[in-house]
């Protein structure tokens, strides 16, 4: 599963908001709304309740993604071979997500509380709502896509160390950045295209690897299998965030908490149903009880590692999505690409797999091309803001030149 660096297949694009200080000033606008209690909390109590949340969401982007990834190796180390079932674990706990509808929010679309989604002039200019035809299009295009990344990445984890996996996720970011430059007009500033360059070495590194510490029983001609379909995911859902960024800004045109859940509930839906369709198609449902028995560390474990991975993605996805609106989506994509480091150290504590030497230049060059990455959007906030003071605050008339996904490392 991936990878907001990796991760989920339903995490979304979106553009580089304002900074936690404009938000409190907009919030404090005489057409704001403030409940009761905000209303009575100090700027003293209001920061560290912010802090408090921003640090919890932080450790659960972490945890989240690193657990869902390492479970899903132990699963096929132990004994799972089912490879819809491993991807539908990815994604069928999204109605959990459903709650979130029951937050209460601004119904005013370009409520400047929530400048997360930075639409297009031009699409502002026309109707507010799109067609119901249009949406469902939309909706089923992104879950198409989004359940063949999540099978080619099932499919990668299978046959590949989940270091190697991992550090060959990193290359999202570059697919990202060269899907954004066609369907977004994102700039190849140096530290981008450095990104790109360095990213694309690391992942191409891995090829070359010694292949002693592949998974019991892979060959190499399913190691390349693997090889290929975790670049394939890699490259299908830095395509997914590009498309995102791109209904956003031309179809959705609403700045709403609701529009975003929207842009991850219905295209997870289409994605749950059609693997389904290919679980019970492919008749490895028929084969779940004998895998099951014959699991290693017996049916009760087998049970909680399926659930257990279901509720870390959705924990990741939750926490993710709390990052954007606390924060902002280059700091949420921030956090969950820190994560790239985290997994193959765990699986060499965990699972004893071996860093050799070109796993370690690999991770140094992926780690290299991240900071290029995210520096980049450091500077591009930076300018954002300096932008903003200069006309006054008018977050609505200043847009980002660059977008941020939130990235999918590890799973």
């Amino acid at each position: 599963m991936g990878e907001l660096a990796h991760h989920h297949p339903q995490e979304l694009q979106l553009d580089i908001p304002g900074d936690q200080e404009a938000k409190e000033e907009n919030s404090s606008h005489p057409s704001s709304t403030i409940t009761n209690n905000q209303a009575t909390l100090t700027p003293t109590t209001k920061n560290l309740w912010w802090w408090l949340r921003v640090a919890l969401y932080s450790l659960l982007v972490l945890s989240s993604q690193s657990a869902a990834t390492l479970l899903g190796r132990l699963y096929y180390n132990k004994g799972g071979n089912s490879k819809w079932l491993a991807t539908l674990i990815q994604l069928v706990g999204f109605p959990i997500l459903l709650l979130l509808y029951f937050i209460p929010t601004s119904k005013h679309p370009n409520n400047t509380n929530y400048p997360h989604i930075q639409t297009d002039p031009e699409a502002q200019s026309q109707s507010q709502s799109p067609s119901l035809k249009i949406l469902a299009l939309v909706y089923l295009s992104l879950g198409t896509i989004a359940a063949l990344n999540c099978y080619f990445y099932s499919v990668g984890l299978m046959y590949l160390p989940v270091s190697t996996y991992s550090l060959i996720c990193s290359s999202q970011l570059a697919f990202n950045a060269l899907f954004s430059f066609f369907l977004n007009a994102q700039k190849f500033t140096p530290y981008i295209t450095n990104s790109l360059v360095l990213l694309t070495i690391a992942s191409t590194l891995l090829v070359f690897q010694s292949n002693s510490e592949d998974p019991k029983g892979v060959s190499k001609g399913k190691y390349a299998i693997g090889f290929v379909c975790t670049i394939g995911a890699s490259a299908g859902y830095g395509l997914v965030l590009s498309l995102t960024q791109l209904c956003f800004r031309r179809v959705i045109r609403k700045e709403t908490f609701r529009a975003v859940l929207d842009m991850i509930v219905y295209p997870s839906s289409v994605s749950s149903v059609i693997i389904m369709v290919g679980f019970f198609v492919s008749g490895e449902w028929a084969h779940l009880g004998r895998e099951m028995d014959r699991y290693e560390l017996g049916k009760a474990s087998y049970v909680m590692n399926l659930v257990g991975t279901a509720i870390a993605w959705q924990a990741f996805m939750i926490s993710a999505v709390g990052l954007i609106f606390d924060v902002s989506s280059l700091f949420s994509n921030s956090i969950s690409a820190v994560g790239l480091p985290i997994v193959p150290i765990l699986a060499v504590v965990f699972f004893g797999e071996r860093m050799d030497g070109i796993k370690v230049i690999a991770m140094i060059l992926a780690v290299w091309g991240f900071i290029s990455y995210v520096y980049q959007h450091y500077l591009d906030d930076a300018k954002l803001k300096a932008q903003r003071k200069s006309v006054g605050g008018d977050e609505a008339s200043v847009r980002s030149p660059l977008n941020t996904p939130i990235a999918r490392v590890g799973g």
